[in-house]
């Protein structure tokens, strides 16, 4: 039987091929920057596909220099929309909100999900509620739509995990779309690292014409005719207090990616997350040359470099002068310019426990294209020049 509220729905005149009525389902990415976020996408992406229901694209989160408030990005800034139209149904944020929103969801019936109720900011705030607008990036976020909740839903002990119980059928039953059109979350409906099963999404994820346009000028323009190496370096001052981690952690951050889910491929250390310019050198200098011995049509003759701070493109250029390769950056940062030049690039050497570095390492994996990470496998010995199966 057609649920009552879709045939009132139809008799105030709303076309109803517009409304999905299996439901909508937004969250806010308010766990990190683009690494991180992207994780958790390919998650919700599977989350709303597996309730059947369409997902509102979010807007990447950024935070600026001299910004208070973060900054929302439309969603086909950088990707393009009808490429993930052929895995599930979605709609842009904006669209959903100037379109869909006014007549199934309007401002008196906007309810946040949360697992378990949060704490305010307030301290006077003393009810139960996901306070889902507290604090940066949530209230800038939510505040880009002019989207406030009345009221909060505890959806705990149901998960996101999708893959591995019925849980999916459980949203269901509990919150039917015919009652529940949309689903709010207070964060993304998903794990972090990425699950392995949704790794696979990553071919769905296509950078937008604009995106792909400047990596490709870039790469005619300054690099030398020939195949090049793609790396990332993590080696800001945040990132390495985060490696003093590896200490005491099994994994940290997108480790699982070599190490595999269950450690099953080796012990989280500190080279995997922080790498001197000795071993960047080093290895670099072994790609190259097993290179040259197994392709000589097509050798190595530049590195296309992207980091968070030090790049060393003194160093490598220093270094592998002498073999006719050199070092190349962009003149001004663009993240997304340097993901998308490491997608394309010949060959990729990432850092393990880095999510940007996890994003090429999925989307080259979905092309078939060769990658490989830092002091990864582990040396058995202190000196690191002994074999390296993996190059």
């Amino acid at each position: 039987m057609f649920p009552i509220f879709w045939i009132l729905l139809i008799l105030c005149g709303v076309n109803s091929e517009e409304i999905d009525s299996s439901g909508y389902l937004a969250y806010c990415p308010c766990m990190g920057r683009f690494g991180n976020q992207a994780d958790h996408f390919l998650g919700g992406l599977a989350f709303s596909q597996a309730l059947n229901r369409t997902l509102i694209l979010p807007p990447w989160v950024e935070y600026r220099k001299g910004e208070i408030r973060s900054i929302q990005v439309p969603y086909d800034k950088y990707f393009k929309v009808e490429k993930l139209l052929e895995y599930h149904r979605v709609i842009l944020m904006h669209d959903f909100m100037e379109h869909i929103a006014p007549q199934i969801w309007p401002p008196e019936k906007r309810i946040s999900f949360c697992y378990l109720e949060r704490q305010s900011l307030n301290k006077e705030n003393t009810k139960k509620d996901c306070y889902a607008k507290d604090g940066n990036p949530f209230g800038p976020f939510w505040d880009t739509y002019n989207i406030d909740f009345v009221k909060s839903e505890f959806f705990g002990p149901l998960h996101f995990d999708v893959h591995h119980s019925d849980v999916a059928a459980k949203w269901s039953q509990k919150y039917p779309s015919s009652n529940w059109p949309v689903l709010a979350f207070t964060g993304a409906p998903a794990s972090f690292p990425v699950q392995m099963e949704n790794r696979k999404l990553q071919k769905y994820v296509v950078w937008s014409d604009e995106i792909q346009e400047k990596a490709k000028k870039f790469i005619k323009e300054n690099l030398p005719k020939g195949a090049f190496i793609g790396i990332h370096l993590r080696n800001g001052i945040d990132w390495v207090r985060a490696c003093e981690h590896t200490k005491t952690s099994q994994h940290l951050f997108a480790s699982p990616q070599c190490l595999g889910y269950n450690n099953e491929k080796g012990d989280l250390y500190q080279e995997l997350c922080l790498q001197t310019k000795e071993i960047v050198v080093k290895q670099l200098k072994r790609l190259i040359k097993k290179v040259k011995e197994i392709n000589k049509s097509n050798e190595i003759k530049s590195i296309f470099v992207a980091s968070d701070s030090n790049h060393h493109i003194g160093d490598i250029n220093a270094a592998l002068g002498r073999m006719g390769v050199s070092a190349h950056k962009l003149d001004e940062d663009n993240p997304h310019v340097d993901l998308a030049i490491l997608g394309t690039a010949n060959y990729f050497i990432g850092n393990c426990v880095s999510s940007f570095s996890a994003f090429v390492k999925r989307e080259r994996d979905v092309k078939g294209f060769p990658s490989y990470f830092w002091a990864f496998p582990k040396e058995r010995s202190h000196r690191y020049e002994n074999k390296h199966d993996e190059l």
